[in-house]
């Protein structure tokens, strides 16, 4: 495999855009050697879905599009980014907080760490901000079989 792989896709700030994403991350990471359905692919589209979703419902309407950066460094690291123009930062909710929702960045951590990764936020140059993953890269041997078959 080459020493570097990118793909990114940039996308309208609105609710059909979440599947659209992690559709894209899915079919791209598959073409690198991940197969669709493992574990490991599971979780990414977990955590894309997650990026997505805060890119779409918490910039207010203040970022018409976001965009999905995929990169895998020498087949070890894989980052992926979700870019908007809001320059507000995600908030840690304390435990405590009775919410229905605002968990997003929790599950995103909790999942990157689970796989040995790290959640990072980072400010752009134009004034909004990038939440990425970075993981280490292991392409699993199996498929996961729905039902334990």
């Amino acid at each position: 495999m080459a020493d570097h792989l990118e793909a990114s896709v940039t996308l309208p700030s609105e609710p059909a855009s979440v599947s659209a994403a992690r559709g894209y991350v899915v079919e791209t990471l598959a073409e690198w050697g991940l197969p669709a359905g493992t574990e490991t692919a599971e979780t990414i589209r977990l955590i894309v879905s997650e990026l997505a979703t805060n890119a779409v419902q918490h910039t207010f309407g203040q970022s018409p599009t976001f965009t999905v950066d995929i990169e895998l460094d020498r087949d070890e690291q894989l980052r992926i980014g979700v870019t908007d123009s809001h320059p507000r930062f995600p908030k840690r909710l304390p435990a405590a907080v009775q919410q229905d929702n605002g968990r997003g960045m929790v599950i995103i951590r909790w999942l990157a760490a689970e796989c040995g990764g790290r959640l990072r936020v980072r400010p752009t140059r134009e004034g909004g901000k990038t939440v990425s993953i970075e993981l280490p890269w292991s392409v699993p041997a199996e498929p996961v079989v729905a039902g334990g078959q």
